[in-house]
């Protein structure tokens, strides 16, 4: 293997992937198990977080599933539970499991804004707390936290989702802060619309997502690859002085 494949591997690391039934965390899930990590999957659909597992394992990676309620602090502690008894430690905690429940402010339901949060935010809180200790112990950590773009830039309808993002943001800033001592390093990526079903349910409308596509330098939206390509990234040796950083996969959206 050359030195640059090396840099970019994770062979043997322990991965845990929230979200990882659908759309960016399925496909990072793979991308991840390509390069050599061990994965726990996570998330509510068990059936396709089974299809994930056979994938994976078929791959010869390590893999173990765990359905739970990230909404819920028994999920959050069944999820961190079970990922440590399984094995025995998290390397790097992918932390992409994420909901958007869309209204006018003056309109949102007030259920929505709190599980909005308990998932968005919350939930990658206390699961870093499950396994900081470990990699603290161990003297090193990678924990990559999936924003959004409207974590930067307000969107009409979007209050709960963007502020749960914003918080995201800044809750990345504080991890960072606080663990780099330890050789941790926390960073979020900010995606704008990326092609998943979530992605499909708020801007399918041609009208809607042709408006927002028009506002996107590049003329379009992203794709999954392109997130997990920067998880990966993320998680390796390659990134190990970058550290606190709000990263955007935009296609240039916030450049303007």
């Amino acid at each position: 293997m050359n030195e640059w494949q090396n840099r970019f591997s994770i062979t043997g690391k322990r991965v845990l992937v929230t979200g990882a039934s659908k759309g960016i965390g399925y496909t990072t899930s793979i991308v991840l198990a390509d390069a050599g990590a061990d994965i726990v999957i996570v998330g509510r659909d068990k059936n396709d977080l089974e299809t994930l597992q056979k994938k994976i394992l078929s791959m010869g990676r390590r893999c173990i599933s765990i359905t739970a309620d990230l909404a819920s602090l028994e999920g959050v502690d069944k999820i961190g539970r079970e990922a440590i008894d399984a094995f025995a430690g998290i390397d790097i905690l992918v932390n992409n499991a994420g909901i958007a429940l869309l209204d006018p402010l003056l309109e949102a339901k007030v259920e929505d804004w709190e599980n909005t949060m308990k998932v968005n935010l919350r939930a990658p809180f206390l699961l870093a707390r499950h396994f900081v200790p470990g990699m603290i112990e161990r003297g090193k950590g990678k924990i990559i936290n999936l924003s959004s773009q409207s974590g930067v830039n307000a969107l009409d309808d979007h209050g709960a989702y963007c502020t749960s993002k914003g918080g995201l943001n800044m809750l990345t800033k504080v991890m960072a802060s606080e663990w780099a001592k330890y050789n941790i390093q926390t960073n979020a990526i900010c995606p704008n619309v990326i092609l998943t079903p979530m992605g499909e349910k708020a801007w399918g409308d041609p009208k809607k997502g042709g408006a927002m596509k028009a506002k996107t330098p590049a003329r379009r939206f992203g794709t999954p690859i392109e997130v997990a390509d920067m998880v990966l990234y993320l998680a390796s040796d390659a990134s190990n002085y970058v550290c606190g950083e709000i990263l955007m996969i935009d296609g240039g959206y916030t450049a303007i």
